[in-house]
């Protein structure tokens, strides 16, 4: 593919499975739980479930770990998260249920994440004695006030 980025990608156990698109125009890869030692219960605290694989990035690019909707539509949660650049340990996926959900059972080979890859952009912080106005302001932090 012109233009891809190359990540690499080790399994770190058998059964493990490279992150995979489920349709053409997905912007997600899909993450895989890895358990051999049979499902994992996801409650209210948070669990690592791991994926038995691991991820080398080159330096300028994110990957993202993010929620798969159709579990948070379901009151499972997947916390985000960053694979850096100089990160090679096993990816983890941090889960856990909302309290009206109780607990949810993971199986090996569940679809439990997905990670989305994007460039970074150039940046030089620049500290200033004051930032330019605008018709927000400092209104509606958390929002857009709607």
């Amino acid at each position: 593919m012109d233009g891809a980025i190359p990540l690499r990608v080790r399994r770190l156990r058998p059964g493990a499975r490279t992150p995979e698109r489920q349709s053409d125009l997905a912007s997600g890869f899909d993450v895989h739980a890895c358990l051999e030692d049979g499902p994992l219960l996801v409650g209210e605290a948070p669990v690592r479930v791991p994926t038995g694989i691991a991820i080398a990035a080159p330096a300028g690019i994110d990957v993202q770990v993010r929620p798969r909707s159709g579990l948070t539509a379901r009151g499972v949660i997947t916390a985000f998260g960053t694979v850096d650049a100089d990160f090679r340990g096993e990816l983890h996926v941090t889960m856990y249920c909302l309290p009206s959900t109780g607990s949810f059972e993971v199986r090996d080979g569940d679809r439990i994440a997905q990670v989305v890859v994007s460039r970074l952009a150039p940046v030089v912080w620049q500290e200033v004695a004051s930032l330019d106005d605008t018709e927000r302001g400092v209104s509606g932090w958390g929002s857009t006030g709607v």
